[in-house]
């Protein structure tokens, strides 16, 4: 069997407004597969179907193991993930504060891989098909009985503001537009993401640059994505670059691989 990758949206508007997207990874023949994971402002639950995973961006292939479920939190820096043995992966990538609309008294902060996210007759289900219609009727309907509404009006405020801004909104800022001060703007970020409004700002405006690239306009070139992007120059753009994924953007750029029709774009290393 070839290997498969594919994307794919929730059908339900209320799943759709806190997922982007899924996806579905198989390799039946996998010896060993590397690649590099850069930041991004979503968080992802990785279901396995037979694996382990004996240290961070480490799966094994185990015929014997029961499922897998892997939460990856928002990341500064990039995750290196080395898959041995035969994948079956289904992944739901959330919106920020999208998970905690689905599961409650969790660390989102950090890595979480001994949680019990869908039952095992829930994922019995999902992996007898790989059917991606199937498979969004059945994540969408698991979801949908897991939701309770979770609210932060000022961190929902905050993130809307960098998110339609690029990541080019000072704290200063924020603070002022949703009646805070900046060091409560700031532990709200920490608390629930793990990073300060500084760095969310970084990745989402790297991303946002990303997108734009890879989606909107591949031959626009680094000088005119700088001035688009409000960085300083292009330089500030490079060192934004270099620092999220120890790269060029000219290098990060070619040397990446675009999977399916979203932006998981990985760099593909064995």
């Amino acid at each position: 069997m070839n290997n498969i990758f594919e994307t794919f949206k929730p059908n339900n508007p209320l799943i759709a407004k806190y997922v982007d997207y899924y996806y579905l990874d198989i390799k039946s023949q996998n010896t060993v597969t590397e690649f590099e994971c850069f930041p991004h402002y979503y968080t992802t639950i990785s279901l396995y179907k037979s694996n382990i995973s004996p240290q961070k961006g480490e799966v094994i292939y185990d015929d014997n193991a029961n499922f897998l479920e892997i939460f990856t939190p928002i990341r500064d820096t990039i995750l290196k993930v080395k898959q041995m043995g035969k994948v079956h992966r289904i992944v739901i990538v959330f919106k920020p504060l999208g998970i905690q609309q689905f599961y409650k008294d969790l660390n989102f902060t950090d890595f979480i891989k001994n949680y019990s996210f869908f039952s095992s007759v829930e994922l019995s289900a999902l992996f007898e098909t790989q059917n991606t219609s199937t498979l969004t009727t059945l994540l969408d309907a698991y979801l949908s009985t897991k939701f309770i509404a979770y609210k932060n009006p000022l961190l929902e405020e905050s993130v809307l503001l960098i998110l339609k801004n690029a990541g080019t909104v000072p704290i200063e800022q924020i603070a002022l537009e949703v009646g805070a001060s900046r060091r409560h703007v700031n532990r709200l970020f920490n608390t629930h993401f793990g990073i300060s409004v500084k760095t969310f700002n970084k990745i989402v405006l790297f991303r946002k640059t990303l997108e734009k690239k890879l989606f909107k306009n591949p031959k626009q070139s680094f000088t005119e994505l700088a001035y688009e992007f409000n960085y300083s120059d292009q330089s500030h753009l490079n060192k934004v670059f270099q620092n999220l994924t120890s790269n060029s953007p000219r290098k990060f750029l070619k040397d990446g691989t675009l999977l399916g029709n979203e932006d998981t774009f990985w760099h593909l290393k064995k």
